[in-house]
């Protein structure tokens, strides 16, 4: 399939197809018919319910379950409630392509981002190679091997393959995946640029989902919040909330930054608030530390719990979050640290080389936990969490130069990373001012 064939293909899955289900009778929209217009979502339902139906029908049509896979994945990306719609759109998605392999891509498509989604990211990485080689002139499909090769820590691979998508990265299905291989290599201003224009040429799109419009505010609020930049974050969640008022990841994102701001009561609720929609174990998270800074010990300990039931109900490889979690408050260290080398076999980022520095660390493996936070630093990435674990651990192995230097790092880049550790590293070291 030529670079031009895709566009169609690749604007479905970005986009949304128009509804199939419901069509809107006559040329002059009344005022009775634009109130009594349904949602975005209940379009979406009604679209799902059309495509089954049709499947039910013909166990051999092929485009129809490719469809069916891509409405399933764009309900996992509205609502991320869960593995089981990316579950629906694998499955669709692999029906499709066992009934025509050829002239499938959109069934190729949805299955490489479901696999993502699960964090199977070998298998997504074979399926996008395969896109790869039937059409290496489209760059969309390149940007996506592009961000598998970046979730892997293949990051020799992911150069090679960004490097070729230098001179288009400002395009619309190129430019989010661009500014996240900037932010690894530790360029968060050329990130921010990307994902600004980005942004603005989706708001443009005719038909641009609004799910995936509160996407881009979520995603440009998220690089704020982790580089200090606390009103550019506030103004992204705001616009993103007009959007799509009951859009989780932009509650979740008030939250955290209430939190940074110390504001635990707010973030307390805006915590609640973005649960009450989706049971994220990230917000979870930030529920129980709100608790702890109230002296809740009690409900902190509660949503921890609950944070441990919704990761363990989740599918895919190690919860990273959750496990950090766990290592903060010593808790199952030594099963954390056995998740951890496993999944650095296959996984090997930045992120994840930082887990296993910090099991390690927690385990009381000095030596082995500075190898480890050596290789989490080595992209150049501006995350001030990588720096406060080496930081800690090299002031376990009695390098306290060293674990000054990196404390330093840590606080020019984000001096609000966390609610209690800024503050405990500073105790622990007593850097010189």
């Amino acid at each position: 399939m030529t670079g031009a064939a895709w566009r169609p293909v690749l604007t479905a899955l970005l986009v949304g197809a128009v509804s199939t289900a419901y069509v809107l009778a006559g040329s002059i929209e009344t005022a009775e018919a634009r109130q009594a217009r349904p949602t975005e979502a209940e379009v979406l339902e009604l679209d799902l319910a059309f495509y089954q139906r049709r499947v039910a029908r013909d166990s051999f049509a092929a485009r129809d379950r490719a469809e069916l896979a891509r409405l399933y994945l764009q309900r996992a990306r509205s609502t991320g409630a869960g593995d089981g719609d990316l579950v629906r759109a694998e499955r669709y998605a692999r029906e499709s392509l066992a009934l025509r392999r050829g002239r499938n891509e959109e069934a190729h498509l949805v299955l490489a981002t479901a696999l993502m989604g699960q964090h199977r990211f070998a298998e997504a990485r074979t399926v996008a190679e395969h896109l790869v080689a039937l059409d290496p002139t489209a760059r969309p499909v390149r940007a996506l091997l592009g961000e598998i090769l970046l979730e892997l820590g293949d990051y020799p691979d992911a150069a090679r393959i960004f490097g070729t998508l230098a001179t288009v990265r400002t395009e619309l299905s190129v430019a989010p995946r661009f500014a996240r291989w900037e932010e690894i290599r530790g360029r968060p201003a050329e990130a921010r640029v990307l994902l600004r224009r980005a942004r603005d040429e989706a708001a443009r799109r005719h038909g641009m989902p609004r799910a995936q419009l509160a996407w881009f505010h979520w995603r440009l609020a998220d690089l704020a919040l982790r580089n200090d930049r606390l009103a550019e974050a506030e103004k992204e969640l705001l616009a993103g909330l007009k959007v799509a008022p009951e859009d989780h990841r932009l509650l979740d994102g008030l939250a955290r930054l209430a939190l940074a701001s110390h504001r635990w009561a707010e973030a307390i609720d805006r915590g609640e608030q973005a649960i009450a929609r989706t049971l994220d174990p990230a917000t979870l998270s930030l529920l129980a530390l709100a608790h702890r800074a109230v002296g809740d010990s009690a409900r902190a300990v509660e949503y921890e719990r609950a944070m441990s039931v919704a990761v363990q109900g989740q599918s895919g490889q190690l919860h990273r979050l959750w496990s950090l979690s766990l290592l903060d408050r010593g808790e199952e260290v030594p099963a954390v640290l056995r998740r951890a080398q496993e999944d650095i076999r296959a996984r090997r980022d930045v992120y994840g080389w930082d887990l296993l520095a910090w099991a390690l660390h927690r385990a009381g493996r000095e030596e082995e936990a500075a190898r480890a936070a050596t290789r989490a630093r080595a992209m150049g990435t501006r995350d001030a969490m990588l720096f406060y674990h080496a930081a800690m651990i090299d002031a376990a192995l009695g390098r306290s130069g060293s674990a000054c230097n990196h404390l330093k790092t840590a606080l020019e880049i984000n001096p609000r990373w966390h609610p209690f550790q800024p503050d405990e590293a500073r105790r622990t070291l007593a850097c010189p001012s």
